[in-house]
């Protein structure tokens, strides 16, 4: 039978504890999520009660659908349109002597936000957190918010994006003296083997008419809560003005921080008056740790020489949007831990804030990402990946006002993440021929181009130099301890600008084959994998070169859009499906990047397939003496293969690109198994078995019971037959009915090609499997049952307690 790696529910069993989702405490900072209502369409008679629905944000309007062949193939052939949303609300203790804002942690995009009938403003970008004061417009009773997200470009991307609000909101009740919005930085100018210097540099505001005096107080903490450095510092605060202050301090003996050993402190900092009284607080979990790139020697952390083994990943999952709760991209965290990877690149722009907390707290090495265009729009495909003409709505239409911005925002909503060690200003902006072009093109030696050779209608490359230069400016105006990048496609072109001067570090992607010539050619420059294909010799190119760092995988995980032709919506790239299993090439990886011994079989018809790695299944069917070529993933010394328990010999471990580890076998009812050994030694085993047919479901799901509302539910469903194993090939319609407190979000099978209403009770497994999503609604002290319902197996009860 297959061997089901569920391993993720104990990991999960933690989220029954975890309560809060703000990267950055503050005093009186509060999730803002609940009692919206929604409207889509422009219509002048938004204002009025009709047609609207209550929503819970985060809210994705695109995933509701439909899918349809008249929207575009980019963003996954979902809609995209106007979306309304409003909210009355009341505040609790409320002081016209004290400070109201509201924080959004993304709208895409085109946000406007009026309170109580007063305009706001509008913030262009769907990615950059941004921030409202409402004090002036706000009463105790009645207030009513509205927000106006504006995606009618619905063509305006390379990838889904999302629509509305589908990130998390928060409002902010403050004293007239507080911090300023992101305005703590906490740094190490100096980490020794024995002591770790901490600087906090903290901005504050004081509303008030008179000249405030404060004391500035610091505190760190280790996981034990044990205080292991303070530090007062007095402030006297000048009226209507933002006041900076520095705090400097030691602490002994630090825990570093790294991906095996992710070690994170609390940092407390609170605004006290003279009487020593606290009138607004800081908390946020930050760490120790030094990093450097060298340009002979790769990168090293912590003074030790480490490979990056990096994916990358885009905002959404599938069944979920771009609306995913944070218990769901912890277990994708765990997936890619698995994996044996130990680095996120955030592609191709800033993400949800509380990716960023898992990335600190399970050891994520990260590169945090701006854009992905500047000043002119890429092509965005409308019909299919490279098929047709393709569309240029998109960001850049807002860049020459609010790319600094943007770029500076980011940086300072995600400085304190102790995982982030590298900015990237943009990916692949310097794409050949979209839009820019030079003649080395006719040379015709880059992998990646659109059209052929030189354009000269095309915008020259050799402004972005200049464009390069103004944003990592404005970057380290915010942040001068880590490295900015840009991930360049085009590193033929952009080698005649000074584009690769400008930044720190240079990112090729899929550039492996001018990794040697240009070491040679630019001895100073450190050069690293930004974007990268699977294929062996991408990773060899890491492996057996000092000078290059990293690989980004790409991708972890398939992602809604950048799809092909109808009626393909999603891609299929990531080595993890849109339901976050495992594919066959996941083991691949595993095997070149895990420590730990593993082995993995897969089946296909040719050896041609084995060679590239396509069509591999995990499934052992056939007709009786059918040719099948079986291969095998593992990073032991030696693996055999045993048929119904005969011996089919055993093979060295070792890849190449003429050689990958396989047997021809001929078919033959039963199982097969796969042994790797080392020193000799049986370290790892993997066997399948033929199915028969369909007798049951079999139920899996991530925890037992509840504690409040919004915890998440993952159900996972599996096709089994009567002993046991796995089936494939015979897929079942299901029916979900709930009882009691929760409601499904969303139902996924990893079909890339369904177009099944991802919200409806009902949807196909495919491939035998099928992942539910489902949300808590309410605190009542009621349990959670969940039916599954299908024609051939009837009803199956998974219940779910709360906990009082």
């Amino acid at each position: 039978m297959n061997r089901i790696n569920y391993k993720h529910l104990l990991a999960l069993l933690i989220l029954l504890i975890l309560n809060t989702e703000l990267s950055a405490q503050q005093a009186g900072k509060e999730l803002f999520n609940e009692g919206w209502s929604f409207k889509k369409g422009d219509s002048t008679e938004v204002f009025s009660n009709s047609d609207w629905r209550s929503v819970q944000l985060p809210h994705d309007w695109s995933i509701e659908g439909p899918f349809n062949s008249r929207w575009a193939s980019g963003t996954g052939f979902l809609p995209g349109g106007i979306g309304w949303y409003k909210k009355s609300f009341d505040i609790a203790d409320y002081s016209p002597e004290k400070t109201y804002s509201i924080y959004f942690d993304g709208v895409y995009k085109n946000s406007e936000v009026w309170i109580n009938g007063h305009y706001l403003g509008k913030r262009p970008n769907g990615f950059i957190p941004f921030q409202y004061e409402l004090t002036p417009y706000l009463k105790a009773n009645d207030n009513q918010i509205i927000v106006k997200a504006d995606h009618t470009q619905h063509a305006d991307s390379r990838y889904y994006t999302g629509s509305g609000i589908y990130r998390n909101v928060y409002l902010l009740k403050q004293n007239p003296v507080h911090f300023a919005q992101w305005g703590v930085f906490f740094t190490t100018p100096e980490i020794s083997e024995n002591s770790s210097k901490a600087k906090v540099s903290v901005e504050v505001r004081n509303k008030t008419k008179d000249t405030v005096q404060t004391i500035i107080h610091a505190e760190l903490f280790d996981k034990q809560g044990n205080v292991v450095a303070t530090k007062d510092k007095p402030l006297w605060l000048r009226p209507g003005k933002q006041n900076y202050v520095e705090l400097n301090f030691y602490v002994s003996d630090p825990k570093l921080w790294s991906p095996e050993n992710p070690n994170l402190y609390d940092l407390k900092v609170s605004i006290q008056k003279a009487d020593h009284s606290v009138v607004d607080v800081w908390e946020q979990k930050v760490g120790f740790r030094t990093f450097r790139f060298d340009a002979d020697k790769g990168f090293f952390l912590n003074g030790e020489n480490m490979l990056i083994k990096g994916v990358c990943i885009h905002h959404d999952a599938g069944a979920l949007g771009a609306a995913v709760p944070k218990e769901v991209w912890r277990e994708r965290f765990e997936t890619i831990k698995e994996l044996g990877a130990n680095a996120i690149r955030m592609s191709h722009y800033p993400h949800q804030d509380y990716i960023y907390d898992l990335a600190d707290e399970m050891g994520f090495l990260v590169q945090d990402e701006a854009f992905d265009e500047w000043e002119f729009g890429k092509n965005k495909w409308i019909t299919g990946w490279n098929v047709g003409t393709p569309g240029n709505d998109g960001s850049h239409e807002e860049f020459a006002e609010w790319g600094t911005q943007d770029v500076q925002d980011m940086i300072r909503r995600n400085r304190n993440h102790v995982s982030i060690i590298m900015w990237s200003i943009g990916n692949e902006v310097d794409y050949p021929n979209d839009p820019y072009s030079h003649p080395v093109l006719d040379e015709g030696r880059n992998p990646q181009i659109y059209g052929k050779g030189y354009q000269p209608q095309n915008p020259p490359v050799e402004q972005l130099g200049k464009l390069a230069n103004e944003l990592v400016k404005a970057a380290k105006m915010f942040d001068t301890t880590r490295v900015v990048t840009a991930a360049l496609a085009g590193v033929t072109m952009s080698n005649y600008t000074i584009y690769p001067e400008v930044l720190d570090i240079v990112g090729y992607n899929y550039q492996e084959f001018r990794y040697e010539e240009d070491h040679k050619a630019f001895p100073d420059r450190v050069i690293y994998g930004s974007e990268n294909g699977d294929a062996l010799d991408a990773w060899l190119a890491v492996k057996e070169n000092d000078y290059i760092s990293s690989q980004f995988l790409w991708t972890a995980f398939d992602f809604m859009g950048e799809a092909r032709e109808w009626p393909n919506r999603s891609s299929g790239a990531g080595i993890i499906d849109l339901a976050g299993k495992p594919k066959p090439d996941f083991y691949f990886r595993k095997s070149l990047w895990s420590e730990e011994p593993m082995i993995f079989l897969g089946i296909t018809d040719s050896k041609s397939n084995v060679l590239g790695r396509r069509n591999i299944e995990e499934s052992w069917t056939g007709n009786n003496g059918e040719s099948k070529w079986v291969t095998v993933y593992t990073n032991t010394e030696e693996a055999e293969l045993f048929l119904n328990d005969r011996s089919l010999g055993r093979q060295k471990a070792t890849y190449s690109n003429e050689k990958m580890i396989a047997w021809e076998v001929p078919f033959e009812k039963g199982e097969l198994k796969a042994i790797g050994y080392i020193n000799g030694k049986k370290v790892a085993e993997y066997n399948v078995e033929t199915f028969g047919k369909a007798s049951k479901i079999q139920t899996l799901i991530n925890k037992d019971s509840f504690s409040k509302k919004g915890d998440i539910i993952l159900l996972d469903l599996l096709l089994m037959d009567n002993q046991g194993n796995q089936i494939t090939d015979q897929d079942q319609i299901i029916d979900f009915e709930i009882n009691g407190p929760g409601k499904i979000l969303g139902l996924e099978s990893g079909d890339r090609n369904s177009h099944e209403n991802y919200q409806a009770s009902q949807r196909k497994t495919y491939r035998g499997k099928l992942r539910a999503y489902i949300q808590i609604t309410d605190d009542s002290d009621q349990n959670l049952e969940i039916s599954i319902i299908s024609e051939d197996f009837g009803k199956e009860r998974v219940k779910v307690k709360k906990i009082i």
